[in-house]
């Protein structure tokens, strides 16, 4: 299955390749250099259907647990003062996601939609320290009845050209569901209350919608 983002990107994708193919069969005559060349096309195009896959997670959805919202690995847990939304100091988690894994966004808690804004920007490596506040990126905050106000940003990379957010203010969403999806690459932080106790570690491969961050 694929995300529906994709959706138009591999219909483009898929026509290119089969006028490439007819194209490069009519008029490069070497034989190693046709295959060659169509095998580094039918390579690319196969990174893009896999960069687009959307597979289906069946979580344990609980109150108390606040589940990845994508998948990568984690690279930051700390207290940091959020000046944002908070205007205090949160415990922040991020997970780095690589052009490899499934792009998906998914809510890490369940609740009421409170705060949520795009940002446009730059588009710094996403793990500059600077990446959190100056490239592009969307901000949204659930309010949980469990941990109270969460906040996940979706943060832009050096290739991610392109965020977005389905989550609108009022709307009641679900743990686990859809909460946006970035296009090549990037990284997402979720802030949580200090006292809420972590269950993974820097460096730890999560996956979104299933591994559970934190719990109360």
């Amino acid at each position: 299955m694929f995300h529906k983002e994709g959706h138009k990107i591999i219909f483009i994708s898929l026509v290119l390749l089969v006028a490439s193919i007819f194209l490069i069969d009519y008029f490069v005559t070497l034989e190693w250099l046709r295959k060659g060349l169509m095998l580094v096309l039918l390579g690319f195009f196969l990174m893009i259907l896999q960069f687009f896959r959307n597979p289906k997670r069946i979580g344990q959805l609980n109150e108390n647990h606040v589940l990845s919202p994508v998948d990568g690995k984690v690279v930051v847990i700390e207290e940091v003062f959020e000046k944002e939304f908070f205007n205090e100091k949160r415990l922040q988690i991020s997970i780095f996601m690589s052009p490899i894994n499934v792009h998906v966004t998914r809510y890490p808690v369940g609740g009421n939609v409170v705060f949520s804004k795009y940002h446009p920007g730059k588009f710094l490596v996403a793990w500059h320290p600077k990446a959190s506040e100056e490239n592009e990126r969307t901000t949204v905050v659930v309010k949980n009845s469990v941990f109270g106000n969460v906040l996940h940003r979706q943060i832009a990379g050096a290739l991610a050209k392109r965020i977005v957010n389905y989550a609108k203010e009022t709307e009641n969403v679900i743990q686990g569901a859809d909460s946006g999806f970035i296009k090549f690459g990037s990284r997402v932080d979720v802030f949580l209350p200090l006292d809420t106790k972590v269950n993974v570690s820097l460096n730890q491969k999560v996956k979104g919608g299933i591994s559970i961050l934190a719990e109360k």
